[in-house]
């Protein structure tokens, strides 16, 4: 019997199959085929147009039971460009639920559209993707805004698009408008300068050929006129290149390298073909009038989303929906698309507590979990290293792997928090820098300004070992018991009146024990230097704040009349950092300039003299650099950096 099943419907499939009579060929313009077409149809008997129906139907139910069979007939492959949406896939599964006219009806839609897509009247993005459940949803808003969440931190999360800064000396960079969203955007600022300073050449291929794991940056890959500090000359093709690969990257970080997820909206994916960029924003624009996202069921209606587990399809579809991040709801979508990727329940699972917002209230800034999912792909809330064991099973986690771009954060200097080395010695000389209110971007244009020299390596390993101990949650102190464990680990022998002198208060702290190695011979595992000079570097930074402010314009000076122009700032930084750092030189350094001229009475000004040539300056972000440089002194022209 079930052979006989099999057979009928293998016959009903193959009259589905018969082909119709060609059509004659037409010049006449589409309208005029559509109304003969209409007008021939009617010229059909009632019995001809019920066989033809029944075997519409009949290969629809063959269809169905032959993928539940698991012996589907073979089957043309979809163009790769244009992807079969949710509702073609389940036509045929719904068919025989339908009446013969919704049937013909349903049909005859998805007929119209396949053409469409054929004349090129609707764009290449059919991808609707799927629909949040309600749960999924609620969860999803939930987590990001917490149960009472105000309409200006809504207002400033529905208000920030992905968009490059239209000023030509900050080109390169995303431009902040409203508060709030700056931890997004200066994540996908660092990575975006990942790739237009190391990796220029790639730009100007097509996207599918992503660089790979292993691809090392080149020092001398830049451009002259980005070594320069001269971002001018980047194309707009070239730039949007490299967005669309940081957001990839960012992307199938979070989803564990194995899969990414795209959030879009169900009103913006028809765009005309070869649409210009200026009609695709107008287009956005007039879709989102009145649109607003202010609950888990306003997520239901118009998100939507896809997944994908190639690098090279991402790619592509991010570049055509590119539109859509620009969008004034860009910014809420990448972090929507993020959450989706690491998978909500992994996103709770790496957070200490799980019952606060990502958005911390009142002023709707990105938590430190929301930056740490887009650095390491983890929303874990520390900056630590690996994770802290409290006892008792409890632990605290932070950063588990070395990452590309970095974090150094204003709360280090203030010892409210301590970052470890996976962050602050990333793969690319490119730092997120955080401050109490905001998030801005620290680079630099050369590799080499993370080469360790003799002093740094031992330093590094010194404090690697130091850490490992301090159990006061990066307070930078431990007990006697982890000194002497510091002390094995590193080979430092201690005389024992030194060893004394420090464990006289029952802990130790780590800028004592630091200024000990440095007066203790190398032979005993100290840095003692002879010739006061091992450790000494000289090297450039720079640093972008993406939030608009009115600032002069440029370098071409103001008229009488002229205001100034909002525009994002971008601020070069002259580091210089000493081989030594006693407490003298701290205090001379706190206490203000030097005095260049000294008097000959002590060898502290010939000390100064030579490792400060410039009075240094001050700002706050130059405590952030001394977090990852603890003995550099800044110079600047010029306003000093904001990190607010």
């Amino acid at each position: 019997m079930a052979d006989q099943d099999e057979d009928d419907l293998r016959m009903a499939l193959r009259m589905s199959l018969q082909p119709s009579p060609p059509e004659a060929k037409r010049s006449k313009p589409r309208e005029n085929a559509v109304i003969s077409t209409v007008s021939s149809s009617q010229e059909e008997s009632p019995e001809a147009k019920t066989r033809k129906l029944q075997r519409e139907l009949m290969a629809a139910a063959a269809e169905k039971r032959m993928m539940m069979m698991g012996k589907s007939p073979v089957v043309a492959k979809p163009e790769k460009n244009i992807p079969v949406s949710m509702a073609e896939k389940s036509s045929s599964s719904v068919a025989l639920d339908k009446t013969p006219t919704a049937a013909r009806a349903e049909k005859s839609a998805v007929i119209e559209k396949v053409d469409a897509v054929s004349q090129g009247e609707v764009g290449k993005d059919l991808n609707f993707g799927e629909e949040l459940s309600l749960k999924d949803a609620d969860q999803l808003f939930t987590m990001v805004f917490g149960n009472c969440v105000s309409r200006d931190i809504l207002s400033q999360w529905s208000n920030q698009g992905i968009r490059f800064s239209s000023d030509p000396e900050t080109s390169m960079g995303l431009v902040q408008h409203e508060g709030g969203p700056c931890g997004v955007l200066a994540t996908i600022q660092a990575f975006l300068l990942k790739y237009l300073l190391f990796f220029p050449d790639e730009l100007g291929k097509n996207t599918a050929n992503l660089p790979s794991q292993n691809f090392g940056p080149s020092r001398y890959s830049q451009s002259e006129s980005v070594t320069l500090g001269n971002f001018a000359s980047l194309t707009e093709d070239g730039k949007a290149r490299a967005l669309v690969r940081s957001m990839v990257d960012i992307l199938f970080l979070c989803g564990s390298k194995r899969r990414a997820v795209i959030a879009t909206l169900n009103v913006l994916n028809n765009f005309p073909e070869g649409s210009e960029d200026d009609q695709k924003d107008e287009i956005i624009a007039k879709a989102l009038q009145g649109l607003s996202i202010e609950s888990a069921s306003d997520l239901v209606k118009v998100l939507r989303v896809n997944t994908y587990t190639s690098q090279m399809s991402a790619c592509h579809e991010l570049k055509a929906l590119l539109p859509v991040f620009q969008s004034r709801l860009g910014a809420l979508l990448f972090l929507i698309s993020a959450l989706l990727s690491r998978g909500l329940e992994a996103v709770q699972a790496d957070r200490d507590d799980p019952n606060l917002p990502l958005v911390t209230a009142p002023f709707g800034h990105a938590s430190q979990e929301i930056v740490n999912l887009l650095l390491c792909g983890k929303a874990v809330p520390n900056v630590f290293d690996g994770r802290m064991d409290l006892g008792g099973g409890m632990f605290l986690k932070g950063i588990p792997t070395n990452v590309e771009v970095g974090f150094l954060t204003l709360l280090e200097s203030l010892n409210f928090c301590k970052v470890g080395q996976n962050l602050k010695c990333p793969k690319y000389p490119i730092w997120v820098i955080g401050s109490e209110s905001h998030y801005t971007v620290l680079f630099a244009l050369d590799t080499s300004v993370q080469d360790e020299n003799e002093l740094e390596e031992r330093e590094s390993q010194i404090r690697k070992a130091f850490d490992a101990q301090d159990q006061s949650g990066g307070g930078g102190f431990i007990s006697e018991e982890g000194l002497h464990q510091v002390l094995r680990e590193t080979s430092v022998h201690l005389p024992q009146e030194k060893l004394n002198h420090l464990c006289s208060m029952g802990f130790i702290v780590w800028n004592e024990f630091w200024q000990v190695l440095l007066d203790l011979d190398k032979s005993l595992g100290g840095l003692k230097d002879s010739t006061g000079l091992m450790g000494k570097k000289l090297f450039d930074l720079y640093h972008f704040n993406g939030i608009a402010k009115s600032v002069l314009n440029g370098s071409q000076g103001m008229s009488g009349g002229e205001s100034p122009m909002q525009r994002p700032r971008l601020s070069k930084l002259r580091v210089s950092v000493p081989p030594r750092w006693t407490p003298e030189e701290f205090m001379a350094d706190v206490a203000g300039p030097p005095n260049l001229a000294g008097d000959g009475s002590s060898g502290k000004d010939t000390v100064i003299e030579v490792t400060q040539p410039e009075p240094p300056q001050h700002a706050p972000l130059v405590d952030c650099v001394r977090t990852r440089w603890p003995r550099a002194i800044c110079n600047w022209v010029g306003d000093p950096p904001s990190i607010v």
